[in-house]
């Protein structure tokens, strides 16, 4: 997977709860840096990314990132491995935000497909946070069979109480996901249920929304 991204523009966040928040010139969501942001991709690990399959991108207009996913799939039943029913991707951003800029995550689109056989469920599970901090945002969504459809959820932070990135550090963004299906009493002897992050070309783009603000200059 390459190590470093670049897009013409800036983009980055994270979801509320984890950092203390400071003062800033000017009000949120108002304003999108100009200049380049590069990402530089630390770690990718995980059960539902092995090494090649999962990407990074930065948005051209400036307000997004997507992480792109070729291999994510969780399943039970006929076929499957006991190792199967759970699946995990952990992935580490370095985010280098233009100078005079603080971010924050404002919502997380996901998506995929699953078919959930009678008696079965999943749920797709997501934790956000910047290194160096023990308090973490989760989020998860449920799903139960009977299920054969593709699906979206949406992570959305409460806007009062986003909390900003600190003003001229640099801090690794943590992104935890995970598919999780469960057989309850679902035939797994001749049927299987599975959900993947993915797409029917195999190709499944997740988006983080960021939000941003300029810092105070310094005197």
């Amino acid at each position: 997977m390459p190590g470093v991204l670049y897009a013409g523009g800036v983009v980055a966040a994270l979801f509320a709860s984890t950092l203390t928040s400071q003062a800033y010139a000017q009000p949120p969501f108002d304003t999108v840096p100009p200049d380049k942001i590069v990402i530089t991709v630390a770690t990718v690990n995980g059960s539902g990314c092995p090494a090649g399959t999962a990407a990074v991108a930065v948005s051209p207009d400036n307000t997004a990132f997507t992480v792109t996913y070729s291999d994510y799939l969780a399943q039970v039943g006929k076929g499957a491995k006991p190792t199967d029913f759970r699946k995990n991707c952990q992935l580490s951003l370095v985010t280098h935000v233009p100078q005079g800029f603080s971010y924050a995550i404002a919502s997380v689109d996901y998506r995929g497909y699953a078919h959930l056989e009678p008696g079965s469920s999943s749920t797709e599970k997501a934790s956000y946070y910047f290194q160096g901090q023990s308090q973490t945002t989760t989020a998860s969504h449920n799903f139960t069979g009977a299920y054969n459809d593709n699906w979206q959820v949406t992570d959305k932070a409460d806007i009062a109480t986003v909390v900003w990135s600190p003003c001229g550090e640099l801090r690794n963004f943590n992104i935890n996901t995970e598919l999780r299906v469960n057989a309850g009493s679902s035939n797994t002897t001749d049927k299987t249920s599975f959900m993947t992050m993915d797409s029917t070309d195999g190709d499944v783009s997740t988006t983080y929304h960021f939000a941003w603000k300029e810092c105070p200059q310094k005197k």
